[in-house]
């Protein structure tokens, strides 16, 4: 059987949502655009989305230097094992869903710092959960097995960087690349060319050159998340 046989198979009946895995880092502010988009279409009943995990930190980490797990509390990595203890909770998909909208939201959009323990407690909060959950996970080493888990898991398919969906067809796909996020009938329209790749599976790549308009509207967008993080970015070239 081909490739191309297996995802047909797998694609879902027309009119039935996909069920999609949603890979995230907090600290990517493109993963943060795609996951308002997502939650969009979701809204519109075209998709159910299960947050999963990956770390930039450990993709871009430098030979040498420790691995995120090997630090007490790591910015990226420790919110996820915060994600983590909250998904093997009651509702836990939806906890992590708000968890990381509000979090997002304090980081990308209003230039705050959700990337201390202090601050994941005070997220907890505001979205309703019991902010002991944080000391829990982070007293809990296997919060990091599941972020590993999660996080190779998506290697595996190929994934170099967040947004990575996953679709049904088990195909993985980095993007949509795109800010602000759309909203509406535009926000579906985008997603009936995002599912049209799986059509595709050997299609590999369709990129938009960015100019320099493109990379003011971009800065401007992303001030909130310049003046929130505390770290330097790293990426490296994707493969």
């Amino acid at each position: 059987m081909s490739v191309a046989e297996t995802s047909s198979q797998l694609v879902p009946p027309p009119d039935t949502p996909w069920s999609i895995r949603f890979h995230f880092d907090v600290m990517c502010p493109w993963a943060y655009q795609t996951s308002k988009w997502v939650r969009e279409v979701r809204d519109r009943g075209l998709v159910e989305v299960e947050w999963r995990f990956f770390s930039l930190e450990e993709i871009n980490r430098e030979e040498g230097k420790k691995h995120p797990w090997e630090r007490a509390w790591s910015y990226g990595w420790g919110m996820l094992r915060v994600a983590a203890m909250l998904r093997r909770q009651a509702g836990g998909n939806d906890l992590v869903d708000r968890y990381y909208a509000t979090a997002g939201s304090w980081l990308h959009e209003q230039g705050r710092k959700p990337h201390s323990p202090d601050a994941a407690r005070a997220v907890l909060g505001e979205v309703g959960a019991d902010p002991a959950l944080v000391d829990a996970a982070l007293a809990d080493p296997t919060t990091t097995d599941d972020v590993r888990a999660d996080h190779d898991a998506v290697r595996a398919l190929g994934a170099f960087g967040v947004p990575t969906l996953v679709f049904p067809s088990g195909q993985a796909f980095y993007g949509p690349v795109v800010v602000p996020a759309p909203t509406g009938d535009d926000a579906v329209a985008l997603w009936d060319l995002v599912r049209g790749w799986d059509r595709f599976p050997h299609l590999y790549e369709m990129k938009k050159p960015k100019s320099p308009l493109d990379m003011v509207h971009i800065a401007e967008a992303f001030a909130p998340y310049l003046e929130g993080r505390d770290w330097q970015s790293v990426e490296r070239p994707a493969p």
